[in-house]
């Protein structure tokens, strides 16, 4: 990871403080990491905890970033080598799947070329929902990498499949799917 640009994306579901350990695992591995915060992200996990763990601002706006004046979509998009989301919700997986952009990190998704790595989280219930799998299976012929989820316990005190993958096999799946510098 050394040397390598990657983006995160996090979306609005518990497991996103599973994603400051994988923030932190590729940073520590010598990658350089930008982070996109969604406003539901943010509700789960602050700027401040990603903006440490990076050492760069976080970006959650499509507009007025001056840092940015291309917009953060098409800087990230041309700055990044990997866009990983994590955790990537139904709602993403949806907008995703149906190219959706009404925030940075769907259009994001949409000016990003390289590969993109989806690890969704979710209760079981929305999991095995026909229209979660639909999406999935959209996105995986749309060339998308999934990070399946894992079962275990939820948030939701429940046992069962929806519980974000490890920071390790996502940082793992990341490595692989990097392109030979």
């Amino acid at each position: 990871m050394n040397g390598r640009e990657l983006v995160v994306g996090v979306t609005g579901g518990i497991a996103a403080f599973k994603t400051a350990a994988l923030v932190s695992q590729l940073v520590q591995q010598g990658a350089g990491v930008s982070v996109v915060l969604t406003a539901a992200g943010e509700k789960f996990v602050g700027r401040a905890t990603f903006e440490a763990l990076t050492g760069r601002p976080v970006n959650a706006s499509v507009f007025g970033e001056p840092a940015h004046p291309l917009g953060a979509h098409i800087d990230l998009a041309a700055r990044g080598e990997l866009l990983c989301v994590a955790p990537a919700t139904a709602d993403f997986l949806a907008k995703a799947a149906h190219g959706l952009a009404d925030d940075l990190l769907s259009t994001l998704v949409l000016a990003f070329n390289g590969p993109i790595v989806l690890a969704p989280a979710m209760n079981t219930a929305m999991w095995q929902k026909a229209a979660v799998q639909r999406n999935l299976a959209q996105l995986r012929e749309d060339g998308f990498h999934i990070v399946d989820p894992e079962s275990g316990w939820l948030s939701c005190r429940q046992k069962g499949v929806g519980r974000m993958a490890a920071a390790e096999v996502i940082a793992g799946e990341i490595a692989r799917c990097l392109p030979k510098p």
